[in-house]
């Protein structure tokens, strides 16, 4: 029997897709391209907050730098003219003047005179700087008391200037003493308050008791002068009133992130020359409380050099701030105030105490700030020194 041959019909498929390997290659493609554009992303969000935070450092220093510039020049505005009376000048007052409107040594209103005080920071922290100066357009005009008695009710030869309410300074050689005129009848003569007239000045019972007036004292109406201080509290700077009146007092923050708030006095050799010869921190002799007893010092002083230090909001992961010396040998935890080679050694500035970590400062930026700001008018009253 003979067979007949089978034939087989073999197919053959071809396969499609990826294999194993070619997938295993694809996804350490994918993944190194991942990677790269993440190092990259990451590196332009690092500049990006680095540059933006000193962006920020930078504006808020600046906004700093101008206000305390802007009110430190005006220092001493409103004082009686040294030029109009050199005799009875108010910058000669051997002891300084206040006055306490409540004579509660507690509340924080007094009036006082010198028009720049510089109060010292505890520890290295930031100075308190106070301006004093008064927005009265019309000036501060010396007239003469021609009746110095009763006290509360000065006759004189003017009334130019004054009004209710307004600080008035008696000067009687180098005795000075600081009330308020009154705003409301106090006396048998009605002269208080509103009924002030051309000649006629009263004054608030409170006023202190001086020395006896003779007729060559001088009265002046500063207007109302103020005290402006600039504060450093919570990383803000803030700038507080003070007036003889609690309920006119303010505090407004001016500029966030300042961690530093550093200044010193120029001072000139005699009271009579202008050129400043040397800085010196609020400190021995130039402390507020010695600088009130002594009218030769306060003379001295011509300018004021402010250093501000201003700080990105933002935390780096590495130390991107490293500690700075001058070349007087000042070894700052943080930048340096100023260039001291050709002055006296510049302040010290001392950021760790702002935080509880170990060297976290290292891990923030900061701008530093410096000016020098010229009293003109001290400057301006030299020939009456």
């Amino acid at each position: 029997m003979v067979m007949s041959g089978m034939h087989e019909k073999v197919e053959l498929h071809s396969q499609s897709g990826f294999g194993l390997v070619e997938v295993m290659v694809g996804m350490v493609i994918g993944l190194l391209a991942t990677l790269v554009i993440m190092q990259v992303f990451s590196t332009y969000e690092n500049q990006r907050r680095a540059t933006t935070g000193s962006s920020d450092a930078q504006t808020n220093g600046s906004i700093a730098l101008f206000n305390l510039q802007r009110d430190i020049q005006m220092a001493g505005y409103g004082l009686p003219m040294p030029m109009a009376d050199p005799e009875n000048s108010s910058l000669k007052c051997n002891l300084l003047p206040e006055y306490d409107p409540d004579a509660d040594p507690v509340t924080d209103n007094s009036i006082k005179l010198f028009p720049i005080e510089i109060e010292n920071g505890v520890d290295d922290s930031s100075d308190i700087i106070k301006v004093r100066y008064s927005r009265n357009a019309a000036g501060a005009v010396p007239t003469k008391i021609v009746n110095h008695t009763p006290i509360n009710d000065i006759v004189v030869d003017h009334n130019l200037g004054c009004k209710d309410g307004d600080v008035a300074m008696i000067n009687q050689g180098n005795a000075c003493m600081m009330t308020l005129v009154a705003t409301v009848a106090i006396d048998g003569y009605g002269h208080g308050g509103g009924s002030n007239d051309d000649t006629h000045i009263g004054l608030v019972p409170t006023t202190p008791l001086g020395p006896p007036l003779s007729n060559s004292a001088m009265l002046t109406c500063m207007g109302d002068w103020q005290e402006y201080r600039y504060v450093v509290v919570n990383n803000q700077l803030r700038r507080q009133t003070i007036s003889g009146n609690l309920a006119d007092n303010e505090d407004n923050v001016l500029v966030d992130e300042i961690v530093v708030l550093q200044a010193q006095y120029g001072v000139s050799a005699t009271a009579d020359s202008n050129r400043v010869t040397e800085w010196r921190d609020a400190t021995g002799n130039w402390t507020p409380a010695n600088l009130a007893a002594n009218v030769d010092r306060r003379n001295r002083i011509k300018a004021v050099r402010v250093a501000v230090v201003a700080r990105s909001g933002q935390r780096e992961n590495e130390v991107v701030t490293q500690v700075c010396t001058t070349d007087k040998g000042t070894v700052n935890n943080g930048p340096c105030a100023w260039d001291d080679t050709d002055f006296d050694a510049a302040p010290k500035i001392d950021l760790s105490p702002l935080y509880a970590v170990a060297n976290e400062w290292q891990h923030y930026r900061y701008r530093s700030f410096e000016t020098i700001v010229p009293l003109r008018n001290m400057l301006w009253s030299r020939d009456a020194l």
